[in-house]
């Protein structure tokens, strides 16, 4: 039996389609809300463009989108709906409005996946009629390829509802990892940020330009990093004596480099210095052409790495 047969998708931006285009291949039925008039449209195209990669990760209707429907009514939507994926913009005072909104018509055992890609659990469930079935389900963009789900309950989370959320999302293909504690950006963002942080000053030093620094990541670490994370490639790079001998022998030049990295703030000047750098590396290419290549090649990985991200039945 399909977990969870009517699923309502709340905000339909880029993450909110993408992940409406999810769950309709897995053969459910999905109930959109966005204000925007052009919804539907939107949705209805993005469901035909990732057709062919989620059938070929195997989720059943791929490109069909006859059991889609459309409103404008957030409580509509939610109405009969056993979970709720909530995507809409990442200020506080938006999802607090838009949960006061469906309170009335949620179903009582109904689970909402926020999507937030930082906000605390604890500040949304603070305007929450419901916050014990309130949980953190961030995915990483775009969802409908990408197996992370960021998932995270508290104190206040009903006993049943990350078991419940995680079964769902492994059963579309997920990789469900879990926060034990609150904070800003989660697990992987956090990651994201460090990252990006000491790009930008290296581009801002002057130590190499904006697409050599993203080519020194995309054909280095980045390539290693899709295969297993930091720590344990860390380990293997410690031999036989695993990650104490690699701390043994480079964790103090790892020290001395954690007390180099540089601290930039996000001004204009450095703001036009990514802008510029982003220009002339990509060839004037438009960004379907450069997000087009980006799922090509995710989906090669996720095909070559197998049955991490096949569906259950």
């Amino acid at each position: 039996m399909t977990m969870f047969d009517r699923i309502a998708v709340l905000g339909a931006g880029t993450i909110g389609m993408s992940w409406a285009a999810l769950f309709a291949a897995s053969g459910r039925e999905v109930v959109v809300y966005d204000p925007a008039p052009d919804t539907e449209a939107r949705c209805r195209r993005l469901v035909a463009a990732s057709a062919d990669a989620l059938s070929a990760l195997g989720q059943p209707q791929a490109g069909d989108d006859s059991r889609m429907r459309f409103t404008t009514d957030p409580a509509e939507a939610v109405d009969g709906a056993g979970f709720v994926q909530e995507s809409v913009p990442e200020r506080v005072e938006v999802k607090h409005a838009l949960y006061a909104r469906i309170a009335d018509r949620l179903a009582p055992q109904a689970i909402i996946g926020s999507s937030t890609s930082g906000l605390t659990l604890g500040r949304l469930q603070a305007g929450c009629a419901a916050p014990g079935r309130l949980i953190i389900a961030h995915p990483f963009n775009p969802p409908h390829l990408i197996p992370l789900v960021e998932l995270m309950g508290n104190g206040l989370t009903e006993a049943d509802v990350i078991d419940t959320a995680d079964a769902f999302y492994t059963g579309l293909g997920k990789v469900c990892v879990r926060l034990h504690k609150e904070v800003p950006g989660h697990i992987a963002n956090r990651l994201q940020a460090a990252i990006w942080r000491e790009a930008i000053h290296l581009a801002a030093e002057g130590v190499a330009s904006v697409e050599d620094i993203d080519k020194a990541v995309a054909y280095g670490p980045g390539l290693r990093w899709a295969a297993m994370g930091p720590v344990s490639l860390f380990h293997l790079g410690g031999g036989p004596g695993g990650i104490r001998a690699f701390c043994d022998h480079l964790g103090g030049a790892f020290q001395s480099w954690w007390q180099d990295l540089g601290t930039p703030m996000m001004t204009p000047e450095v703001v036009d210095m990514l802008a510029e750098g982003v220009a002339a590396g990509r060839d004037a290419r438009p960004i379907e052409e450069l997000a087009a290549e980006r799922d090509r090649l995710i989906l090669a990985y996720l095909l070559a790495r197998g049955s991490r991200t096949t569906p259950s039945s």
